[in-house]
């Protein structure tokens, strides 16, 4: 514990964590209720300090990973939902905690499989999250990939137009916003991929030209990368035609 407050992101001091974990010694003559309650306090208590070492550094994700483990290895897991209370509260506290988000989608994905959660209603709600999220930092990069990723999960036609227009909405207010620009021509390219076609894709191709062009004036590191989707709208619309 000394070593890990000292330095808390040295791979090797979390995994002999790990390993002493699964060597935790039963002891002489205990029956085998004694050994488990024994047992089940030590990953209690672990769970306990990677708490504390992520109320110090709540972006570290070696310490997320090691959370990931503990709570999948405990004799008496943990109820799921609430680990979504923990990442709420870890995401109200920070919106860039790209971690805490990442650790929502993977518990969300897991109650959603195993019915534990209404998926369409959750999944609004997570949108309403997102919003909020979205117009308190649009420069936050975590939010975005939380939100391709939360598309992702539906990726309907009505999703995707839906969710075009309400980042229209904010990128109207913050004209110079990179990320509402990438989100735009992310999801359009997917309406093109999967939607739409033909002569209705003339007027979206070049919605996303315009989209790419405005990107390379604002982020021109990138603008070979920019450019090289605008290529790829050509040789995609002249497939199409054939």
């Amino acid at each position: 514990m000394s070593a890990l407050k000292t330095h808390p992101k040295v791979y090797w001091i979390w995994n002999h964590r790990m390993w002493c974990l699964e060597h935790i010694p039963e002891g002489p003559g205990q029956d085998a209720e004694t050994i488990f309650g024994w047992k089940q306090k030590a990953w209690d208590r672990e769970l306990f300090v990677v708490e504390k070492m992520l109320d110090a550094d709540p972006r570290n994700f070696l310490a997320w990973d090691y959370r990931r483990y503990v709570l999948a290895s405990m004799p008496v897991p943990r109820p799921e939902s609430a680990e979504l209370v923990y990442t709420s509260r870890k995401i109200g506290a920070n919106f860039s905690n790209f971690s805490a988000w990442h650790q929502r989608s993977k518990t969300l994905a897991s109650l959603w499989g195993q019915g534990k959660l209404n998926e369409e209603k959750s999944r609004e709600q997570e949108f309403e999250l997102l919003r909020n999220a979205m117009y308190t930092d649009p420069n936050d990069q975590s939010v975005w990939m939380y939100h391709r990723w939360l598309v992702g999960t539906d990726g309907s036609k009505e999703l995707l137009n839906r969710e075009i227009a309400a980042i229209q909405e904010l990128l109207d207010e913050q004209p110079d916003s990179k990320w509402c620009l990438e989100s735009i021509v992310h999801y359009k390219r997917l309406l093109l991929k999967n939607w739409v076609s033909g002569a209705e894709a003339g007027p979206l191709i070049s919605d996303v030209k315009s989209l790419l062009h405005r990107l390379e004036q604002l982020d021109p590191a990138r603008r070979r990368r920019y450019r090289d989707l605008a290529h790829e709208l050509d040789d995609d619309g002249t497939r199409s035609k054939q």
